[in-house]
């Protein structure tokens, strides 16, 4: 099975997650990742969400997201069409001794350190689900205390939009 990125319009208020999140708990689809933010239009937000399936499982993940009311406009995104991007945080034991090695392994990963103590760093990685799994996967000889994933977020490539305007009556149009 192959995962899915699906990037989901939909109107911006209250309640809308829920019902987004119980549409895939009473189906038992599984939600692999799911990132939420208001896009350039402030009526509107953006749900990137990623499944795990083949493509029966997000087929009807689609349908059943398309009878929600508040989905304004649902759009699967091919991985060589789009760019896919998480951001991590990493807080991991540091001493003198090992100090100088995670800030060498922080460099070759373009990664960042945000955060310094005297006995842990915290490293800001960005980039493919992939790169911070490596990251997160070299730093684990040093003992991880913390880690946060945003999950993914995706944008078409180029000069695809998914885009949303209001109308005069204050209606949204996909």
């Amino acid at each position: 099975m192959s995962k899915h990125t699906l990037s989901v319009l939909v109107e911006n208020h209250a309640g809308v997650l829920s019902r987004v999140a119980g549409l895939f708990s009473r189906r038992g689809f599984n939600i692999d990742s799911l990132a939420v933010g208001v896009t350039e239009n402030p009526d509107v937000s953006r749900m990137t969400i990623v499944v795990e399936g083949d493509e029966y499982i997000v087929e009807q993940v689609s349908k059943q997201l398309n009878k929600l009311v508040d989905v304004i406009k649902i759009k699967r995104l091919d991985k060589h069409e789009s760019i896919t991007r998480e951001l991590s945080l990493i807080k991991v034991s540091a001493n003198a001794a090992t100090r100088s090695e995670i800030v060498q392994l922080v460099e070759i990963f373009r990664a960042k350190i945000v955060d310094v103590s005297k006995t842990t760093l915290t490293i800001e990685a960005s980039g493919s689900g992939d790169k911070v799994a490596a990251l997160e996967d070299m730093l684990k000889q040093f003992g991880i205390k913390e880690i946060v994933r945003t999950g993914t977020i995706a944008i078409e490539r180029g000069n695809r939009i998914i885009k949303v305007t209001n109308n005069e009556e204050g209606e949204i149009n996909g």
